[in-house]
């Protein structure tokens, strides 16, 4: 299956370090070669990059490697593919606007069935069936709410509830983020970290790198990490259960 990489943060951060371990998993020490993304929030709107290749030879992917693009709130993918054909309208994270914000999803696993359902005015560019589960989606939450609702935890339960809904069909390991919060649903995998002070070293596992963050951060710094599988040796992950459903703001746990 594909892997997924999110940030949450409470200042703009760089995800430099942690994409450059999920790279090398795009096919040379992971199978995932069939084309990465990665989406980077910036105010308003978003910055985008992807490619049809595998991120460990994608000269792009190098370039997002070492390029300290500062975001809030960041997710991003390597595929492995199992629905559709590989190709740059497959790729994910994949972009949609709501209420004037912009939506980004990303997904791993299969969904047996799920392009029965009906979808209203979003539509698939591509052909995967985790497009059409975000493109649905989003359609519900425009159909049930309109306008934003006014309580978070509105919103919060009805995106569960979707997503519980869509887990029934196969597996359905999603991050899911409006430039404010970053939603995480665990089908089958899925697991977080957050640092802040006292920062420490972090080792990765795919790339022979390492960081301090005692020297790339202030004390007030928070951001969380959320992946498919712990992209650190040295670093306590928290594994997430089947059927649990997170909410990061700020690199705040906030559900």
């Amino acid at each position: 299956m594909c892997e997924l990489l999110g940030m949450s943060a409470n200042v703009p951060t760089d995800i430099c370090f942690s994409f450059t371990g999920l790279m090398e998993r795009g096919g040379k020490t992971g199978p995932h070669a069939d084309g990465w993304g990665i989406v980077f929030y910036e105010g308003a709107a978003v910055r985008e990059f992807r490619d049809s290749t595998p991120s460990c030879h994608s000269e792009i992917a190098q370039l997002v490697s070492h390029y300290p693009i500062k975001s809030c709130n960041v997710i991003s993918h390597i595929r492995q593919a199992n629905s559709g054909a590989i190709c740059l309208e497959n790729t994910h994270p994949f972009v949609r606007e709501l209420w004037g914000r912009q939506w980004t999803f990303a997904h791993n696993g299969q969904l047996k069935g799920v392009k029965r359902l009906p979808l209203g005015c979003y539509r698939p560019v591509g052909t995967t069936d985790s497009e059409h589960a975000f493109c649905w989606l989003l359609g519900q939450l425009r159909e049930r709410f309109p306008k934003p609702p006014r309580r978070p935890q509105t919103l919060w339960r009805e995106i569960r509830r979707l997503c519980e809904q869509l887990g029934a069909m196969g597996v359905f390991n999603m991050l899911f983020c409006d430039a404010r919060q970053l939603y995480c649903y665990c089908s089958t995998r899925l697991c977080w970290l957050t640092r802040k002070a006292p920062f420490s070293m972090a080792e990765l596992k795919d790339a022979e790198l390492s960081v301090d963050f005692r020297n790339e951060t202030t004390p007030g710094d928070v951001v969380t990490v959320i992946a498919t599988s712990p992209l650190t040796e040295n670093e306590q992950w928290n594994p997430m259960k089947a059927g649990e459903f997170r909410v990061f703001r700020d690199g705040v746990l906030l559900l």
